[in-house]
């Protein structure tokens, strides 16, 4: 199962996110949802760092560790590139279920 945690900051606002483990759907290199969630989460960093001012901290494992942290803040950009990737989540969690992935609260 994919464990997905909302990161917050000292204000209670959504400052990032954290990925961890696989979905388990189907084997290594054939997993649709590991594929979506990898997807998601890489373009968000990818995103905050190309549209974006904000400083940010990333940390990466093969294991589908994926941290995501804005440091100083987080802009209305940031702020809507991080519900999008929510968003995405969300869909995913819709189409295949909580068996696979775990959003967190």
């Amino acid at each position: 199962m994919i464990k997905i945690t909302p990161i917050h900051n000292e204000k209670d606002e959504v400052c990032g996110f954290r990925t961890e483990g696989h979905a388990g759907y189907a084997p290594y290199g054939q997993d649709i949802i590991c594929a979506s969630v990898s997807a998601l989460a890489t373009n968000t960093v990818n995103s905050v760092e190309a549209f974006t001012s904000d400083k940010f901290s990333c940390k990466q494992a093969a294991d589908g560790f994926l941290e995501l942290i804005l440091v100083d803040g987080v802009s209305a950009e940031s702020r809507l590139l991080l519900d999008s990737f929510f968003l995405g989540i969300e869909a995913i969690v819709q189409e295949y279920g909580k068996k696979f992935v775990n959003l967190q609260s």
